[in-house]
């Protein structure tokens, strides 16, 4: 797989993770942007476990999730299982979307 490819689907596979994730209060205020979950790739592609940048990411993408699952484009890339994996370990609980 090339390396672009690699980081998109990277990329959309950790976003389905955020979909599965609680939302942040309200009063917060977040930009959701899938790219912003690239610091998670490894984590996808192997099995290290999520780096405190990974985390950080998953916890603040938290309100876009929903939306993320909703979007044709990722959901073609969405592995439950990892989405989970990386959830779980960041200690991020699943949202019911």
């Amino acid at each position: 797989m090339k390396a672009p490819t690699m980081i998109c689907f990277l990329v959309a596979v950790i976003a389905a993770m955020m979909v599965f994730m609680g939302q942040l209060p309200a009063a917060t205020a977040v930009t959701c942007n899938y790219m912003e979950l690239v610091p998670c790739a490894g984590a996808i592609s192997s099995s290290q476990p999520p780096s405190g940048s990974c985390c950080s990411k998953v916890r603040e993408q938290r309100p876009c999730f929903c939306g993320y699952l909703r979007n044709p484009s990722l959901r073609q890339f969405v592995s439950p299982a990892a989405a989970q994996k990386i959830a779980s370990q960041c200690g991020v609980s699943i949202p019911q979307c």
